[in-house]
Order: structure tokens, then sequence, then C-alpha cells
């Protein structure tokens, strides 16, 4: 886009002034996306991209069933390649591609400067097909105007870890976060027996100080090896804090008091109901209205830890955000998954603003395919931008001065100035 001269200490005094300082702030801000699922080029299949990969993503997955005779059997039979022709000849010929997810392929397509209106789906292979990985991560990162962004990196994932040991990770703006949901919510049934197989001496049902030592043992190598930005795991939505079993003595025992040493923040994404339609697979999962008592629970008593939260079901954000004006050692970040949509997204960015100022981390993409960094960026940029006017226009309507570099600040610090500070904080 054309960015105009501007005087960033000038006051902006009319409604055009302001419409036209916040776009141009938004568009052109470098962001920190948080939380996604990309890999680099070093993580080999797990890095991906391209026309297939993006349109047989598991939200296209589950809506093709719903226009489509084909069966979960027909399907998953097909090759990816089959897949996906099935896929945009269902969705995107025979109907109108206006869902977020349907979108997101037109507008990623349209972004890279390919013709949406040939509806050629070769020709877009063929696009795919002339370009390297490398250097379709530098045309998306400048595209999506992205400075890094921050991987899942599961220590139990048997096609992470080689890479992870040879110390060579690659381009430098993927960073790392530690997923912890197989010791966590498998630790009896995957993540002991794994352990054991490491040489870490760990009980089933880790009732002893040694196990204890042992998991820590195990968190301390991986963060050393990873240097992450952050510990996670995904939750269901019955999750529950104080626990007598074996998610509190990990949580109490092992993972808060390794998030207190290394001053690694641990982040909860709380509310995913897995398999709730197996037939489905990856596409298959659902969400639920989580106790957020557990979180405050979680908070009060570990005053000295920070969390991370983003939570799954739409009914819970308004009680986030009453929570997160009560605990500084909690961030609030993004919309995640179910509810990464368009309404909902600007509901809750409106919602947060209103009850947390500029004190959260709005949006991450939760992209799963490199491409996805293009239109999630694009749609969520377009609709951060137009809540901030309404929410700056109101403070000017009273006579209150804003300046370009005032609104530059506070844009640098919800697409990634927030983060930063609250990894690097005491």
């Amino acid at each position: 886009m054309n960015v105009p001269n501007t005087n960033n200490d000038a006051e902006i005094r009319t409604t055009d002034q302001l419409k036209t300082t916040i776009s141009e702030v938004v568009h052109t801000q470098k962001i920190t996306d948080i939380h996604t699922h990309l890999f680099s080029p070093p993580f080999n299949e797990l890095l991906l991209w391209g026309i297939d990969e993006l349109l047989t993503y598991h939200y296209l997955i589950a809506e093709v069933f719903r226009k489509s005779d084909v069966s979960y059997q027909q399907f998953w039979s097909m090759t990816k390649a089959q897949q996906a022709e099935l896929i945009w000849q269902t969705l995107f010929i025979e109907n109108s591609p206006i869902s977020e997810a349907c979108r997101g392929v037109v507008t990623t397509l349209n972004e890279l400067g390919l013709d949406v209106g040939s509806r050629n789906l070769q020709d877009y292979r063929d696009y795919f097909a002339d370009t390297t990985v490398e250097d379709f991560i530098d045309t998306v990162f400048e595209s999506a105007n992205v400075s890094k962004v921050v991987m899942t990196n599961d220590p139990f994932d048997p096609a992470e870890s080689p890479v992870w040991e040879s110390g060579d990770t690659g381009d430098t703006r993927f960073e790392a976060a530690l997923r912890m949901d197989v010791l966590i919510n498998s630790y009896e049934d995957t993540a002991y027996e794994h352990l054991r197989g490491l040489g870490y001496e760990v009980d089933p049902i880790l009732s002893s100080e040694k196990s204890y030592k042992e998991v820590r043992r195990f968190l301390e190598t991986w963060i050393q090896r990873m240097d992450p930005k952050y510990m996670a795991v995904s939750l269901p939505p019955d999750f529950q804090y104080p626990d007598d079993g074996v998610l509190g003595r990990l949580f109490d025992n092992c993972i808060l008091p390794i998030s207190r040493e290394f001053n690694v923040p641990f982040a909860l994404m709380i509310g995913v109901k897995r398999a709730v339609n197996p037939q489905l697979k990856m596409a298959g999962d659902g969400t639920g209205k989580a106790d957020l008592s557990s979180l405050e629970a979680l908070l009060r008593e570990n005053p000295d830890n920070k969390f991370l939260v983003t939570l799954l079901s739409r009914e819970n954000q308004h009680e986030l955000c009453v929570i997160g004006r009560k605990f500084k050692n909690l961030m609030i970040f993004g919309c995640w998954w179910f509810m990464n949509n368009p309404s909902v997204i600007e509901e809750i960015t409106r919602e947060r603003i209103e009850l947390l100022g500029l004190s959260v981390i709005p949006q991450h993409s939760d992209a799963r395919i490199l491409d996805q960094l293009i239109y999630k960026w694009k749609h969520s940029r377009q609709i951060i931008a137009d809540v901030l006017v309404e929410k700056y226009q109101s403070i000017l309507d009273v006579g209150w001065t804003l300046t370009h570099s005032e609104i530059e600040r506070d844009v640098n610090n919800l697409f990634g100035g927030n983060f930063e500070r609250f990894l690097n904080g005491n």
C-alpha cells in the first residue's frame, strides 16, 4: 500500500485522519505470530505448504462432507491430490466459497498474484511447483508482514526429535514452543513408557520425588535444547485444578517449578473435546465450555508463574476477560481455532479492549499450512483496525488528543510488544 508522509507528532483531529492513520499503522506493523503449527524447512514433511495442503486443511475436510455424498471411507482412501480436487470441485465450483475457510483460500491465491477468477486449479498447482519452499517462506512472510512465528514442538514426536538433537533447526524466524500434551494428557498411557525408554526413571503414576525429579530433568533438557518462548498444553473443558491425580502432581511438582526456574510461561489452551466424530480424524474435534474456577485457582496459587491463556468456547470469553483484570500473571491471547472467525474475532477483540485496554495479545494465526499466514493476518488485521477506529474515535469525541506515534506505539504492543514484555518480565 502507499504510505502517506506523516508527521508522527501531529495531532489527529478528524475521523478521516484517524481511519487513515490506523489503517496505515495496522497494515504496516510487523507481527510476531505467537502460536502456529508451522515448521522451518529442516523439519521436512512437517512443514506443510502449497495449494493441495491448503485445500485439504481440516476445516475444509469437515465442510466438504456437508456438501458431498462421498463417504468417510471413500475420502480417506483418496490421495491428497484427489481429496483436494474433490474439495475444490465441491466447495469452490459447485458452491460459492464464502465460508471463512474457503474465503481464506481465495484471499491467499489473490495475494499471491494468481487469477482467482480463472478457477483453474492446475494453474495454481503450477505456481507452487515452480517455487522452492525457502523462497515461498520469504514470499509468505513478506505478504503477511510477519517477522517471526512460534511453532508447536512436541518432544515426543519421533519426526521432530532428530532435528532438535542435530542442533540445526534452520530459519531463525521460526521459534519454538515446548508442547506438553502427551506428557500431561497421556502420562499413564504414552508418556510414561516413552520417558522410561529414554532412560528417565519415572513410575507409572508419578508418585515419588524421584519421578518428579526425572520429569523435571526431561523438561530442563528440552528447554535447553529448544529455547522455547513458552511451554504449552491444550486441555479439555473439564480440566480441574487443584487435582490429586497425575495431572496435579505434574503441575505442582514438575511443570510449574520448571516454569518459574527458567522464566518460561505456561500456555493453557482450554476447551477442546477430542474426537467428537472420530471418522473425521483431525477434523473431528469439538469444543465445550470450561469451568474457569480452575484457572482462577491456578493463577491465585502460583503468583510467581506466568500464564498465557486462550479458550475455545465463545461462552467463556467474557469471564476470561474478568479474570484477566484480577491477575497480572495472566496474558490473554488470540482467538483460537473455532473462535478464529471474523464475527467472533470482532466481538472478542472489542470485549477485551473494553475490559482490559491494550494489555492483551489480540490474535495469533494458528496456521497449520504456511500459506494460511497470508489470509489469517489479512483478515484479522482489518477487523482489529476497525475495532481500534471505533475505540479511538470514542475518546477523540470527548476532546482527547492523539498522535500517529501514540497509535503506532499501541499497535506495536498489540502485535508483539506485549508478548515480548510478558516473556522477559520477572
